[in-house]
């Protein structure tokens, strides 16, 4: 038989037959995520080895693939077309050396997870794309790709026939 009981930390508790108290599921959950994790896990979320998020949107006459990206430079990033095959990368060797001496130089952190790597996004293009016309933009951390389509691939508006 378990009773429940109010721990320590305001929680409730099991108590077994023995006296002993195990934390309940909720208290577990919340110690489990407000603590810092293991020094295993911490070179993996300092080094920023997660891809940008992207936003791929379609309207009547292009595409539109935005990528967060910030604290980065337009300079940072390369654009590629190569076989229908669209290429976003950027190369932060150089960005990770500044950083790393500005860090050791300064020294003044005191906690530091600010994270840069290199990446790569690739997406298949469509044959409706015109690639001639493809632009691109970086502003406020958001690297924007305007794709158009071919002109005869923009749908056209519905329309009557008459019968003659």
């Amino acid at each position: 038989m378990s009773n429940l009981v109010t721990a320590g930390n305001g929680s409730l508790a099991k108590t077994n037959n023995n006296g002993l108290t195990f934390p309940a599921w909720s208290s577990w959950i919340d110690e489990m995520f407000n603590r810092d994790l293991p020094s295993i896990f911490t070179p993996n979320f300092n080094n920023g080895i997660t891809l940008p998020k992207v936003n791929i949107r379609e309207t009547k006459d292009a595409y539109y693939v935005d990528m967060a990206v910030p604290g980065m430079k337009k300079t940072d990033f390369h654009i590629d077309l190569d076989n229908k095959v669209l290429s976003i990368s950027n190369d932060v060797v150089e960005k990770n050396k500044e950083e790393s001496g500005k860090n050791e130089e300064e020294g003044n952190y005191t906690r530091r997870e600010f994270g840069y790597a290199s990446f790569k996004r690739s997406f298949s293009l469509p044959e409706t794309i015109k690639e001639e016309n493809i632009k691109a933009s970086y502003s406020d951390g958001i690297l924007s790709i305007h794709l158009p389509k071919k002109e005869e691939s923009i749908q056209k508006p519905p329309r009557s026939i008459k019968i003659s």
